[in-house]
Order: C-alpha cells, then structure tokens, then sequence
C-alpha cells in the first residue's frame, strides 16, 4: 500500500487523480483573480460567474484535501479562506440581481442546499464557530424561518433562531432532523444510521453524484469526497456515541474526532519546561522546528515547523485500523 493509500479517506480517491484536481483548482482559483469570464451579458453578470466558479473551486479543493488526507488543524486554517469565497460570491450576487437578499446558494437545489449544511456543519468541527455569523449573513436574508435543520444547527450557538417545521429536502434529511428532537440517544443514533444510508442515494439530483466513476477510470471527473460532513455535526453537538456508524463510508470520523478533542486553551504555543521532555499536542502551535515523535505510537519522527499545527499521526487504532489520530508529541531532536 502507498502513502498515499493508507493516507486518504475514502478508497474512490487515487492519487493521480488527486494530483491532477488539486493543482487544477489551485491553478483556476489563482487565474481569476485579476480576470472575468468572458460569459454574461453585463460586467456584473460577469462578476457574479465569476465569483461562483471561485467559490465552488475553492470549497470543492476544501473537500479534496480532506479526502486526501490532509491534516484537520490545516484544514481549520484553511476553512476561512471557503467562507470568504463564498462572501465574495453573494456580494456580486446582490449587485447583479438588485437584490440584497440573495443568497449564495439556492436550497431548492439540493446539492447548494448540502453545500450550506456542510459550511454550518464545519463551524462547529472545526471550532471555527465565529464564522457562523458571516454564514448567517449570507443565507438569513432569503432562508431566515424557513427551513428547521437549518435554524435548528444554528441554534446550537446562536441566539434567536426561528422554530419552524418545514424543510427543503424531506429526502434524505427527514432522518437528521429527527435526531434532533429525540428524547433517547439510541434514537437519535438509529436516526443518524438511517440518514447516512439514505445521504447518497438522496444526492442524485446532485452535480457531483456518481463522479467517482469518472474518477476510477481514469478520466478527469467531478469527484472530491462523498461526506456527511452535517451528521457528524449531529452527533458532535448532541454527544453521541459513533461507535455504531463511525466507520460508514459517509462519516466523517476524523473530523468528529478533532471536534470532541480539540482544545481551544491549547492554540498557542504551550510553555515548555527546560526539564524534562518537551510536549505539545495536535492543533496545537509547535513551538521549535525539529523532528517531533508521537507518544504511544510506533511510527517515525516527522519534522515540524515552529509556528505550525502539530499534525495528526497516522496509525493504527485500537481495533487495528490504520487511520489519522490525534497524538502527544515529544520534540526529539533539531532538524
């Protein structure tokens, strides 16, 4: 098995493939930064296009890296970059369209509609929940009252949501919903089981459906991971046991790792002791370059910047798993 391999998240991903794309996006969203499409009747119009392509290049590269195996503290940093994207989006949307209520996304459309939860549902993975008001600012105008997964995720740290009864997309979210007003938790994890059955098969309508298949064969396709990146904000928020679905294809497990063990004291760069070895922990600031070794874990040294995110290693788990952990880190030596 490659690096690479045992690296990625979701098996349809191969490493050529993810070469390709990801230098593509990086390249697409570089070249219009001083540049419109030619396509629109107005400069507006233009802008607006424009905009969209940066915005979904920017969050599709998001995903990718996270099927790819990128580190989940990057992917933290990383995050503020997708949500001024999509700011910029709705910006010349407003202009284009006389209309400052318009929203980046359209939740009649379901695959915008995934898009949004998705954003919302990274907020709180990620610990990035103070860009939920910049989010609220981009759909609130158009979507405020009118959809309860919507109001309901946001209500989790935001005060004066609405309490509506209807949503969007009874398929597949009517599950997901209901994980949210149940009494037990074995419910709301039978809830969260159904739904993420029901997730693929529901996207159909989706762009990005079934683009792996393009993928595995070799040609350029649409695919950069198939995530239900909104249960695992479910489930983090309502401080489920995973344990039942965690290693569904769907799941994002390492994400709702990082979000039940993350610790925003430790973002800095920890105080270290002149005696005795020197600590620090994943997400937190390195405090000296040097090769650092993960405790518990045998695997090799990686070299790590100061000023970085210490990473994740990639090790087995109890069960024997190969999969991303968080870890304690003790600096062996300098580079």
């Amino acid at each position: 098995m490659s690096d690479f391999d045992s690296k990625r998240r979701q098996r349809f991903l191969g490493e050529d493939y993810f070469k390709w794309l990801l230098a593509s996006f990086s390249e697409n969203i570089a070249s219009w930064e001083d540049r419109l499409t030619p396509i629109g009747d107005t400069e507006n119009e233009r802008k607006a296009l424009t905009r969209g392509i940066v915005a979904s290049d920017s969050y599709r590269r998001f995903l990718l890296m996270y099927t790819g195996g990128a580190d989940i503290s990057l992917l933290r940093d990383e995050f503020d970059s997708v949500v001024s994207a999509f700011e910029q989006l709705t910006i010349a949307e407003r202009v284009h369209q006389a209309d400052d209520r318009q929203p980046p996304l359209a939740f009649s459309e379901i695959g915008d509609y995934e898009t949004a939860m998705q954003l919302i549902g990274f907020c709180y993975l990620l610990h990035r929940r103070a860009l939920l008001p910049r989010i609220v600012a981009m759909f609130d105008p158009a979507y405020r009252g009118k959809d309860t997964l919507y109001e309901d995720l946001l209500a989790y740290e935001l005060e004066g949501r609405v309490d509506v009864d209807s949503w969007f997309h009874d398929v597949p979210y009517r599950p997901l919903v209901f994980s949210l007003y149940r009494e037990a938790k074995q419910e709301c994890v039978d809830d969260i089981t159904q739904y993420l059955e029901a997730w693929y098969p529901g996207m159909a309508a989706a762009v990005w459906h079934d683009g792996h298949l393009e993928a595995q064969k070799g040609g350029k396709g649409t695919y950069v991971g198939y995530w239900a990146i909104e249960a695992a904000a479910v489930a983090y928020l309502l401080e489920l046991d995973d344990s039942s679905f965690r290693d569904h294809l769907l799941y994002p497990k390492d994400l709702a790792d990082f979000a039940r063990n993350f610790d925003p004291a430790k973002g800095n760069p920890p105080a270290l002791q002149n005696n005795g070895p020197k600590t620090v922990r994943t997400g937190q600031v390195c405090p000296e370059t040097g090769i650092w070794k993960a405790q518990g874990h045998h695997v090799p040294g990686v070299m790590v910047q100061q000023g970085e995110r210490m990473p994740e290693v990639f090790a087995p788990d109890r069960s024997g798993a190969y999969r991303s952990q968080p870890a304690l880190w003790e600096f062996e030596r300098k580079a």
